[in-house]
């Protein structure tokens, strides 16, 4: 039997999480920060392991975690230039024409993570910009904000890169003006919870 203090479990903060209180900032993404209308905080599943035995299964927990996709959905502004800076990254890990897609995203984007600028450490050795295609990366963060808009938790997403972006539908039936969305999907290396 669980014992149990009531008095020392009662919750100190009594607000309920706003879906509406978020910030999204990425930096390879400028121009769909301004945009965004709705983020996902990706699940995460831990595996277990079943052993067998003559009556029931027992089981034990698994070692390794699996974190879903990051979600990202936008509005798309009229002249698609958040939408083309989607899928000129995509295009340019997937480079379907030639690998100059690739090589030429890759040095075009010499600024995905902040403080990249070169660094003369007055050494033998200088401190330069991301090489490779450590490029073809981004950090993003998810900023949760209170019900006074003052930052409270911030989600950390390391080495970020979309693997899916969804079709525009242009419609000329639609009665009410409606504007254009669209949804991406990210994948990435982890992601890290803070209190602010």
């Amino acid at each position: 039997m669980v014992n149990t203090n009531m008095l020392s479990r009662q919750p100190t903060e009594l607000d309920y999480a706003d879906p509406s209180k978020f910030l999204f900032k990425c930096n390879k993404l400028p121009k769909v920060e301004f945009f965004t209308t709705q983020v996902n905080l990706p699940g995460i599943n831990l595996g277990d392991v079943v052993i067998p035995t003559p009556f029931k299964e027992l089981p034990v927990q698994g070692h390794t975690l699996t974190f879903e996709n990051l979600q990202l959905q936008f509005m798309v502004d009229e002249k698609l230039e958040n939408y083309i800076e989607l899928h000129d990254w995509l295009v340019g890990i997937g480079f379907p024409k030639s690998r100059e897609q690739f090589s030429s995203f890759r040095n075009r984007n010499t600024n995905s993570f902040p403080g990249d600028q070169s660094v003369d450490t007055g050494s033998a050795t200088t401190v330069s910009n991301a090489v490779g295609v450590q490029q073809m990366y981004s950090d993003a963060t998810l900023t949760i904000t209170s019900s006074k808009n003052n930052p409270s938790v911030e989600i950390r997403f390391s080495d970020i890169y979309p693997v899916a972006l969804s079709a525009l539908n242009f419609d000329q039936q639609v009665g009410d003006t409606t504007y254009l969305t669209a949804t991406c999907d990210f994948t990435y290396t982890l992601y890290e919870i803070f209190t602010l």
